[in-house]
C-alpha cells in the first residue's frame, strides 16, 4: 500500500524535514542517515513479537515505554539484528501536525482552492505525515536509548511493521503511537562499557595448612 506523502509535500510546497526513507515491497523502511527529501512509504503487515532474542538494557532515560531485543548476529562481523517496540510521543505528533498546518497555510497551493487554504481531504494526509515524522524520530532516539550505532546506506534500513494508514484512522490528537520495528546495527562499545556489570571478585579459597606435630621425648625427673 502506497501512502501519498510526496503528493502532500508537493501540494504544500514543502520538503520533508526528516531523515530519508527508502522503500521495499510490502514494508516501510528507513535509512537512519541525515538528509532532507520527500518521502514515499509502503506500510508492512503487522507482525507479532519474534520469539527468542536477548532483552537489552537501556543506556538512557529516553523512550521509557520501549523495549529492544538483540535477535542475533548478522552475516557481517560486528553487526546484529535488533527488534524494537516503542511509542511515538503523542505530543510530538501534535506539534508536528501543527507545524505542518502552519506551513500549509502560507505555502499550500491545492487546485480549486485559494492559495494557503487546506482542503478537508488533505487533513488525513497531514495527520499521516505527522505520525510518520514522529515514528522516524523515535527510531533515531532508540539508537541512543540502547547504546547502538546505525549502519550506513541501505544497510541501515529500518522496517516498521505497522500499517501507518490504519494507525491514522480515527487517530486522536495527543495520543501516543505504538509500533514495532526491526533494523541492523552495531553496539556502541563506549556506551556498552558503562552498562557492563562490574567483574565479580572470586571468593577467597580456604587455605589449608598442614601442621606437622613433632612429639619430643620429655624426660621426667622424679623429685
Amino acid at each position: 500500500m502506497k501512502l501519498s506523502i510526496p503528493t502532500l509535500a508537493a501540494a504544500l510546497c514543502m520538503s520533508v524535514h526528516t531523515t530519508a526513507f527508502t522503500t521495499t515491497p510490502g514494508s516501510l523502511t528507513q535509512s537512519i542517515i541525515a538528509s532532507r527529501s520527500s518521502t514515499l512509504l509502503r506500510a508492512a503487515e503487522l507482525k507479532a513479537e519474534p520469539e527468542g532474542g536477548d532483552e537489552l538494557t537501556k543506556a538512557s532515560s529516553s523512550l521509557p515505554d520501549s523495549r529492544m531485543k538483540n535477535m542475533g548476529p548478522d552475516d557481517e562481523e560486528g553487526v546484529f539484528n535488533f527488534w524494537l517496540s516503542a511509542k511515538a510521543d503523542g505530543n510530538q505528533v501534535k506539534r508536528l501536525r501543527a507545524q505542518t498546518e502552519k506551513e500549509a497555510s502560507s505555502k499550500a497551493n491545492f487546485p480549486g482552492f485559494r492559495k494557503g487554504q487546506i482542503p478537508p481531504y488533505a487533513l488525513p494526509q497531514i495527520i499521516t505525515f505527522a505520525v510518520q515524522e514522529a515514528i522516524i524520530k523515535t527510531c533515531e532516539e532508540s539508537l541512543e536509548a540502547y547504546g547502538l550505532e546505525s549502519l550506513k546506506g541501505s544497510a541501515g534500513e529500518v522496517t516498521v511493521n505497522e500499517d501507518i494508514k490504519d494507525i491514522c484512522k480515527g487517530y486522536k490528537a495527543g495520543t501516543d503511537v505504538a509500533f514495532t520495528a526491526s533494523y541492523k546495527g552495531k553496539f556502541d562499545a563506549a556506551v556498552q562499557a558503562t552498562l557492563a556489570p562490574p567483574a565479580e571478585e572470586s571468593p577467597a579459597e580456604d587455605v589449608v595448612v598442614d601442621v606437622e606435630v613433632v612429639a619430643e621425648d620429655v624426660e621426667v625427673v622424679a623429685e
